[in-house]
């Protein structure tokens, strides 16, 4: 399973280039630890040395889901700006988002056809009676090319499938800056509540975040172990 994040500053200032830049390193090492092989495709870096405006990643392996899962959406870092000593802001959040997955270039055989047909245009007689030319239909998306320019029909097939992976790729290409769009849309939908991770001070320490039920949970724990000892106690 394989899945793309974009983690970015958004407008943010660039404190929060910083915080990328370190949320990037954190991220890839978690990774990593959990056995997912993970890859930089793009990153922008910002104004400040050693700071990411944005990154885009490449996610695969079995827990790709739940790892991705566990860091999508705002990550907050408390900390003074190292940039601006005075700076009495001490929030500065960032955002991880999941991009669509353009469509894989890799093109199967199995996914194509081949079909004869005579040629047209000069040449002579040989052209129009001969079924030389040929057309090739990619099924996946629908898109066919025609090579006639050779009276070889061997010759012909080679050049419908180079034509073809042409067309193929400049498809790709566009689903790819389908997917930059996506990426810009992002840069302004980061929001300032709610966290799905937070780190603090310059270390980047982790807080560990605490849910709601967390404390009603231990105390049933303890209810019911207090209970059980006054059975055991009669």
């Amino acid at each position: 399973m394989q899945k793309l994040i974009q983690i970015t500053s958004g407008r943010g200032p660039a404190e929060c280039t910083r915080v990328v830049a370190r949320v990037l390193q954190i991220l890839m090492d978690e990774a990593r630890n959990q056995g997912l092989d993970i890859q930089v495709l793009q990153k922008i870096a910002g104004d400040e040395n050693g700071s990411v405006e944005t990154a885009l990643l490449s996610i695969d392996g079995e827990q790709t889901l739940s790892f991705v899962a566990s860091w999508i959406g705002t990550i907050q870092w408390i900390g003074e700006s190292e940039i601006r000593k005075d700076h009495k802001r001490k929030n500065w959040n960032i955002g991880i988002f999941e991009v669509e997955s353009a469509e894989n270039v890799e093109v199967k055989d199995t996914d194509i056809s081949f079909q004869a047909m005579r040629s047209s245009g000069a040449g002579g007689q040989h052209v129009n009676k001969v079924s030389s030319a040929i057309r090739a239909t990619h099924f996946p998306t629908g898109i066919q090319v025609v090579a006639m320019d050779s009276r070889s029909q061997h010759q012909n097939k080679k050049l419908a499938y180079d034509r073809l992976l042409v067309k193929i790729r400049e498809k790709h290409l566009e689903s790819l800056k389908t997917n930059e769009l996506s990426q810009w849309k992002n840069q302004m939908q980061i929001e300032r509540g709610n966290p799905v991770r937070t780190f603090r001070g310059s270390d980047f320490k982790k807080m560990k975040v605490e849910k709601g039920y967390k404390s009603q949970r231990l105390s049933l724990k303890n209810d019911l172990k207090n209970n059980f000892g006054n059975e055991f106690d009669r």
